[in-house]
């Protein structure tokens, strides 16, 4: 028994991940994370200095979600199955490969009825303005976020899981939650938000480059490697083009070009160059292959943690 205990609740979160993804009516500490980070947002980001105080924000949320974890943990382990029920709960927290599958899948079936009701429904998973985008654009941005995605929302966690403990996955999730909300090159966050951005480009650096090579293995298009290395370091983001540039690979489309970030025009260089219109069957495609990259970083740190 004390020899699989600790794959238990990796198992148990992946599963219920599957099973029900995140329901809107399940309080989700990302939530409070949010909270957290825009408080520090509102007092200090303005006046002088807004690079340290950007930075001593973001160091220190981190810190407290790292110490926060350690004690919980270091408390509950008194008790085997609540030990087991509170790491499978907070694994679950930090997963979330399923519930954006839903909702790329759902931007496909929204533009096949009519191109505003895709730009209304990919706007809730993508940053860029949505008012102006064409289908094929539409369905370009769905696919770029589910491969983005799949290393931010399931194999960094998973991997700093098997690097760090819980400790390390909750305190990554902070991290990308900062990016996701200040980590913008605009007027308002350039300053605030640069370390929120740099951590988060350091603890992605190993996780977008894993995420690519699983999507090419469970691909089977061993060829990709080349294009890989090529397009994935022509990305703005030192991390997001990898897993992008294998998911183009592996559809043989291309992704990026100039769009509208809060009304600033992006202009992202092109990660392929078959300039062509995307269809149902590209979503069936791009959620099989992160459903089997998931599979594959599951089985590695099962055996990891089992190993370990």
């Amino acid at each position: 028994m004390e020899f699989v205990l600790p794959i238990i609740p990796i198992v148990l979160a992946w599963l219920l991940d599957l099973a029900i993804g995140d329901p809107s009516w399940l309080p989700h500490p990302v939530e409070g994370m949010g909270k957290c980070i825009s408080f520090c947002e509102r007092h200090f980001n303005k006046g002088k200095h807004r690079v340290a105080k950007g930075a001593v924000c973001a160091v220190a949320l981190a810190s407290a979600t790292a110490l926060i974890m350690w004690l919980l943990l270091r408390f509950t382990s008194q008790w085997i199955w609540a030990d087991i029920l509170v790491k499978t709960i907070l694994i679950f927290f930090c997963l979330a490969g399923t519930t954006l599958i839903r909702e790329v899948v759902e931007v496909f079936k929204a533009a096949d009825r009519s191109l505003d009701e895709g730009r209304k429904q990919v706007s809730r998973i993508v940053g860029r303005d949505t008012a102006a985008l064409s289908d094929k654009e539409v369905r370009a941005a769905a696919l770029e976020t589910l491969a983005e995605n799949l290393s931010d929302g399931v194999i960094a966690p998973l991997f700093w899981l098997m690097i760090a403990g819980i400790p390390g996955m909750m305190t990554y999730k902070i991290i990308n939650t900062m990016d996701s909300m200040i980590g913008y090159r605009n007027e308002r966050y350039l300053e605030f938000g640069r370390w929120a951005a740099r951590l988060d480009d350091i603890v992605n650096f190993i996780p977008a480059r894993l995420t690519a090579a699983l999507m090419i293995v469970v691909s089977g298009k061993w060829d990709l490697w080349g294009f890989v290395a090529k397009y994935g370091k022509m990305h703005l983001s030192p991390n997001s083009g990898y897993p992008e540039a294998a998911l183009a690979g592996i559809l043989n489309c291309r992704f990026g070009g100039p769009h509208d970030y809060f009304g600033e025009l992006v202009v992202k260089p092109y990660i392929g160059t078959n300039e062509r219109d995307f269809d149902y069957q590209d979503v069936k495609t791009a959620v099989k292959i992160n459903r089997l990259s998931e599979v594959a970083m599951v089985l590695i740190v099962l055996v990891f943690r089992l190993l370990a």
